[in-house]
């Protein structure tokens, strides 16, 4: 069978916000902030099922996040040691006979920031977030990445450079969506970062 690495996202410290959202929207063991997490995407989508099973049986690394949508499938994988998650992503690359670097190179496919958002945009924003709350008049960005579990590092990179609130994210299907609030400055500060770490990730 063939398999392609849509993403393989290493995350060294998961960010306080990132780690809760996970933990508010996952099925699985819930992440802290401060783990190390590694989020793979795959086509075909029910590979991922055998990708669980060899990342846990040769690690302690436990799942947060497992995925089996249209086409494609998505694992999450978190420990407070960054060898084992480490160790559970070389033991899945030896299983599907893939190099690290033979990701599919993220792109962003859309970026838009919305400022001073109306009181009703806010309003049906927030029926369909699964994070913080989206105040009228702050300043909204939204990111649409491809492949989409890419959507996790432009979030945890946002997090790291400014003040912002992780309204909602969704890190599977064919486009990774996030979107995140604050004031007009740590939104501008957050998108330049999320939109960096995305555009400076290619394969070596």
């Amino acid at each position: 069978m063939s398999v392609t690495l849509r993403s393989y996202v290493f995350l060294d410290s998961l960010q306080p916000q990132l780690a809760a959202f996970t933990g508010t929207t996952a099925k699985g063991f819930l992440p802290l902030a401060g783990m190390a997490s590694l989020w793979v995407e795959t086509a075909p989508g029910m590979i991922i099922n055998r990708v669980t099973d060899v990342a846990l049986k040769a690690t302690a690394a436990v799942p947060a996040v497992q995925v089996v949508e249209r086409a494609f499938g998505l694992l999450e994988l978190h420990h407070d040691d960054k060898g084992e998650v480490q160790a559970a992503g070389d033991a899945i690359l030896s299983f599907l006979k893939l190099q690290a670097n033979q990701y599919t190179p993220p792109k962003v496919t859309s970026n838009q920031i919305i400022r001073a958002v109306e009181p009703y945009q806010a309003q049906l924003i927030n029926r369909n977030r699964s994070g913080m709350m989206l105040l009228p008049g702050q300043s909204l960005f939204i990111l649409e990445t491809e492949p989409a579990a890419w959507i996790v590092l432009a979030a945890n990179e946002a997090e790291k450079a400014a003040r912002v609130s992780l309204i909602n994210m969704q890190p599977y299907g064919a486009f990774g969506r996030l979107w995140m609030a604050g004031s007009e400055a740590e939104i501008d500060s957050a998108a330049a970062a999320a939109i960096a770490a995305i555009e400076g990730t290619r394969p070596a």
